[in-house]
């Protein structure tokens, strides 16, 4: 009798309850398995769709359309009826010599534009991090940002000219040898259009790497120096990795910005001379309007804009992706 007694009880402390004899089997409990989202009311989603429709229907109208309409045009002759041409818009990137040269422009302003204001931006934001000086050297170096790319081309080109600053310094000190038609030549004239840009848009890059640092941890900077890391050690391994979004806002605009380029070389060379110093935002200008091609500029205006989804959505996949997947 006992012994039944004890056997009933460890049964009953064993048995899960929707399993013992004359227990109806419950609810599942919660844990045990995947539980559902509860579906949001029909209400909830129309006005969700409200608030979102108008930004949708000012996106439509005002990129995706017009980007139709240029990927349509770019596919019929430049004649006043325009007739279909195919892809014969696109072989001119094979044939004509000023495209090709556009497109070697365009590959120098993306580099120059991505790595200069990354680089100098970083060292300015931490030479200047803490220091008395800092707000003065922050306010030198965010003005010429606050320029606007016309009056920045005004400034350069009176440094730039042949008988600018630039040679008109050189000469004072000896150095007439190295005074030269800055704008002249190619791909001399590419090469300091890309400095000058740097000077306009450095600044932005300073402001955010300074907006990164503020936001570091100042315990694992703490930590970092009692293990023994300093210097360049304790800004590469610790500092650096930690300003991995920073740098990521940084090189997207920077690669827009670059590929985008128009009025800074348009008031400085026009893409002269002979066009040599053209990028492709500056050929699409040309084709359409002064040359009366639309069929070729809006050839040109895809090429740009696939360049720059492209660009854009490698180095953000790569930089955005977490480590190990």
């Amino acid at each position: 009798m006992g012994e039944g007694r004890v056997m009933s009880t460890s049964l009953d402390r064993s048995t899960p309850p929707r399993l013992r004899p004359g227990v109806p089997p419950g609810p599942r409990p919660s844990g045990s398995g995947p539980a559902r989202r509860p579906s949001r009311p029909l209400r909830d989603r129309l006005a969700s769709a409200g608030f979102l429709a108008p930004a949708v229907v000012l996106v439509g109208a005002l990129l995706l359309a017009p980007f139709a309409t240029t990927v349509y045009r770019s596919f019929f002759d430049d004649r006043r009826i325009s007739g279909f041409a195919g892809l014969g818009n696109y072989t001119l990137f094979l044939d004509d010599p000023v495209l090709t040269r556009s497109i070697q422009n365009t590959l120098m302003w993306v580099v120059g534009t991505v790595v200069l204001p990354l680089v100098l931006g970083l060292a300015i934001a931490v030479m200047t991090d803490g220091a008395r000086w800092s707000r003065v050297a922050r306010l030198v170096v965010v003005l010429p940002y606050a320029l606007s790319g016309s009056a920045v081309a005004v400034v350069w080109n009176f440094v730039l000219n042949t008988d600018g600053a630039a040679n008109q310094v050189l000469k004072a000190f000896g150095m007439g040898s190295l005074a030269q038609g800055w704008l002249l030549e190619w791909p001399g004239n590419t090469l300091v259009m890309i400095v000058a840009n740097t000077w306009q848009s450095a600044g932005v890059a300073v402001i955010l790497f300074l907006v990164g640092l503020q936001t570091i941890p100042p315990e694992t900077l703490e930590a970092a120096s009692l293990d023994g890391a300093a210097g360049w050690r304790k800004f590469w391994y610790v500092v650096l990795p930690q300003l991995r979004t920073v740098s990521v806002v940084v090189v997207g605009t920077s690669l827009v910005n670059g590929l985008k380029s128009f009025d800074l070389i348009w008031v400085l060379t026009q893409g002269g001379p002979g066009r040599q110093s053209e990028t492709l935002a500056v050929s699409m200008y040309q084709e359409t309007f002064l040359a009366l091609h639309p069929g070729a500029g809006a050839a040109v205006a895809v090429v740009l804009t696939a360049i720059v989804l492209f660009a854009s959505w490698l180095y953000l996949r790569r930089q955005l992706t977490p480590k190990g997947d």
